[in-house]
Formats: C-alpha cells, sequence, structure tokens
C-alpha cells in the first residue's frame, strides 16, 4: 500500500514530474498532451518560471500572517484587479480569497445567509440549486451539489435544499419546446411557495464535471436572474470552472450579460501554480455588512494566503498579456475556434452522442444507440475506458459517469490550456478518436 491516500487504492497511478506549455512528463519518460487542464485547472500553460518567481519572491519576504491579525499588501492589490477583471457591475464590491472552488462555494454560502439576516431577513436560510449540479465537496457544497455518484454515502449527514432542474439541451425534459421558459419557471413556482425562506440561489453558468459543459438555452439565465430579484433571492454563479477565462470571457455570464450578486471563482485564478479561490462580492452585498454588524462570520487559516495570492496576480498579468481570454473565445480565438471545429469531428464516430461547450470548456457524451440517445451500462465504465486507451496514446481527459440520472451516462470533459496550438489540438483529437473507436470495438 502506498504511503499516499490515493483517489482509487485499486488504481496506479504514473508519477508526474515534469511540466512545459500543455504537456506532461511521468517518472518513465512518457509524455502526456494536458487536454483536460488537469481538471479544467491550467488556463496558462505548465512550467511558466515568472509564476514561480513570483512566488518564491513572495516567501521570501512574507510567507504569512493570519487574516484576524494583518491584511497584506499582496492580497489587496490581487483583490482589487479581481474587482475590475469581474467588471463594472462589482466596483465597490470585496474579494475574499479560499484556498480553492469547495472553500470559496461553502464561504459564498455563508455570506449570502449573513447578508439576508443583515437586512433584517432572518427567516431565510434556504439555498436553492440545481439537479445534476456540481459545486464541491465540502460539507455545505454538497449539500447544494446533485451529483449523485459523489454524496449519496453522506446523505444522512446531509441537510437537504430544494433543487429545480437544469438544462440540458441533449436531454432536455421538455423537448426543446420553450424550455428556457420552462426550466425558469420552475424556479419561480419553488421561490413563490418558499418566498420568505430561500436567500440565495446558486448555479454553474455551464455545466462542469457532472453534465460535462452543457450550455443553457438563450434567454434561461436572463429570466433566472429577474426571478431571483423579483422574490429577494442572492444570485450565485458558480464559476469555479468556467471564469477566468475559460469559456472565452472573463466570466461566463458575461455571454448572457447576466450580473450575479456574488462570483465564486476558483480553479483558473492561480491556474494550479497555488491553491487559491474566491469569492466576488458586489456592493450591495458588502455595504450590508458593513452597515450592520460589520463582521463577517467566517474564516480559514490559510485565507487570502501571501504566496497563493502573489501566484494569482502573476497568472493574471500572464492571462492578460498574452490576451489569453481571447485566445480561448470560440468565435474568434485561436484555440478556442480550433476546439470547436476539431471536436465536431467526432460526431460520426457511433458512440458519440453529442458534443457541447463553449471556449474552452468541452464536453463529449457517449452512448451505445444513437437515435434512442441509449447510454452504456454504468458497470461498464466507458468513459473511463475511453481515457484510459487515449491516456495510452498520449492525451490526458477527464472522464466522468453520471450525467444521464445520476448512475449512468458515460462523457469527457475537455478543458486545455489556452495556450495550446490549433495543430495539437487536431493531433489530440485524432487519438482521442482512435481510442473512441478501439473502446467502441
Amino acid at each position: 500500500m502506498p504511503a499516499l491516500l490515493t483517489r482509487n487504492l485499486k488504481k496506479k497511478f504514473p508519477t508526474a514530474v515534469r511540466g512545459e506549455g500543455v504537456w506532461l512528463w511521468d517518472a518513465s519518460g512518457k509524455k502526456y498532451l494536458d487536454l483536460a487542464g488537469s481538471a479544467a485547472v491550467n488556463f496558462i500553460g505548465h512550467g511558466v518560471k515568472e509564476i514561480g518567481e513570483a512566488m518564491a519572491a513572495q516567501a521570501a519576504d512574507l510567507e504569512f500572517v493570519h487574516s484576524s491579525q494583518f491584511i497584506t499588501e499582496a492580497a489587496e492589490n490581487l483583490a482589487r484587479q479581481v474587482l475590475d477583471f469581474a467588471g463594472e457591475n462589482f466596483q465597490g464590491g470585496a474579494v475574499y480569497f479560499t484556498c480553492g472552488g469547495s472553500e470559496a462555494v461553502e464561504t459564498a454560502l455563508k455570506l449570502a445567509r449573513q447578508y439576508q439576516v443583515e437586512i433584517g431577513q432572518e427567516s431565510r436560510y434556504q439555498i436553492v440549486s440545481r439537479r445534476q449540479s456540481y459545486h464541491g465537496s465540502t460539507f455545505g457544497a454538497m449539500v447544494v451539489s446533485g451529483n449523485q455518484k459523489r454524496r449519496r454515502i453522506y446523505l444522512p449527514m446531509l441537510r437537504e435544499f430544494p433543487r429545480v432542474g437544469i438544462p440540458y439541451c441533449y436531454r432536455c425534459d421538455y423537448g426543446c419546446d420553450n424550455c428556457a421558459q420552462k426550466y425558469a419557471d420552475e424556479l419561480e413556482s419553488l421561490l413563490a411557495k418558499h418566498s420568505q425562506e430561500v436567500a440565495a440561489f446558486i448555479f454553474e453558468p455551464v455545466s462542469g464535471a457532472t453534465l460535462g459543459a452543457a450550455v443553457p438555452p438563450r434567454g434561461y439565465l436572463q429570466r433566472v436572474a429577474e426571478i431571483c430579484r423579483a422574490h429577494g433571492v442572492l444570485l450565485l454563479a458558480d464559476e469555479v470552472m468556467t471564469g477566468f477565462g475559460r469559456t472565452g470571457r472573463n466570466f461566463a455570464v458575461e455571454h448572457w450579460d447576466v450580473t450575479p450578486d456574488i462570483l465564486i471563482a476558483g480553479k483558473g485564478i492561480a491556474s494550479g501554480y497555488a491553491p487559491l479561490g474566491a469569492v466576488i462580492a458586489s456592493r450591495r452585498v458588502v455595504e450590508a455588512l458593513a452597515g450592520g454588524s460589520g463582521v463577517f462570520t467566517h474564516g480559514f487559516t490559510y485565507n487570502a494566503h501571501p504566496v497563493a495570492v502573489a501566484a494569482g496576480a502573476a497568472v493574471l498579468r500572464r492571462m492578460e498579456q498574452e490576451k489569453l481570454v481571447k485566445t480561448a473565445n470560440s468565435q474568434h480565438g485561436a484555440a478556442g475556434t480550433a476546439m470547436r471545429e476539431n471536436l465536431q469531428r467526432l460526431r460520426d464516430l457511433p458512440s458519440v452522442g453529442d458534443v457541447r461547450g463553449l471556449g474552452l470548456l468541452w464536453g463529449v457524451e457517449f452512448v451505445k444507440e444513437k437515435s434512442r440517445k441509449q447510454p452504456f451500462a454504468p458497470g461498464l465504465n466507458f468513459a473511463g475506458k475511453v481515457a484510459e486507451r487515449v491516456a495510452s496514446r498520449g492525451v490526458l481527459t477527464y472522464p466522468m459517469q453520471g450525467c444521464v440520472d445520476g448512475d449512468s451516462g458515460d462523457h469527457l470533459l475537455l478543458a486545455p490550456p489556452a495556450i495550446i496550438s490549433p495543430n495539437e489540438i487536431r493531433w489530440a483529437v485524432d487519438e482521442l478518436a482512435g481510442a473512441i473507436e478501439e473502446a467502441t470495438k
């Protein structure tokens, strides 16, 4: 048995030793193209020396202080940059830095509850979310997540809140008949019944791992935002996976001109160079606390860690210098356009049911029988088999199961660094197609 408690004790993982650009190497010298961005984390590429140098410089000056005693210039500077990056609607707001996405979700849930208390709405405590969503692995994040496989054994320990349906165009509950309105109507009906109990609604603008980059129909998010405003419910956008350029905009909500009350970020904010997440609160949320108790009843030992925020600042600087958000755009960017065009070729394969996504976040869903959209049996782990075969060819992907009903349904999530070239994308998709054909046989 290894000393390290890994994600799967029955699997032997290769030992990673080096990263450069879109490539990773293991201890045997095998080279892999990181078509998953290490679970949609790496956006600027591996092995960028200046990020490590910025972290080392910060550690040499000041490695750590506790947030109950000090703030740091590094954290304050990054917070201002993040507010600018989030856009005009977040001017006058504030940023709370965490060690990752799950912590950021946990923080946002507590902030939403405290906001309601501060404005005199103490009866509001419920957090509405969507079925088949994913918001993290801590207990609070699991409460609002709909990923059945990841939460099933913990259900006796969780307090449950209401959920509504999630737009999933390939398997639309409404047959794509005015579905944007009908999915939004589910939320409005629920809020009408619990109007004085709901504090916030949390959503992923584009679905992450659980549904594999399912993009909502136009009009849905705009209507959801209107409904939340009308009912006094805070709108929480979980952009842990989609934020910081991944979909070709600074934040994915910008594709639909939606402004949440709270943006939740992680993964790409530091591109994997340090554990970092962020809760970006709008002015009205911050003013409610500042004008009330003045104290946010929450805290982590390592929130706003000096070395982590130094990494975040260096990553953001790199993104802006290299214009990587533009590069990731599906319509105008070199990498985003190449991903969109090359992945469409997979539709011709008998076991590929759907290819969906935006920017540099894509999902490929597999089916046993195309005309009926019949999924493979869960025990077959078809997505896992494809991932193993394509990894043997030197391409890393992110396999998932459960997109149909929580158990059945196989897909891959693809989210490479924005520095990937069109030629690298073309080669990787060719290898993926070969691996899918092998797994199908």
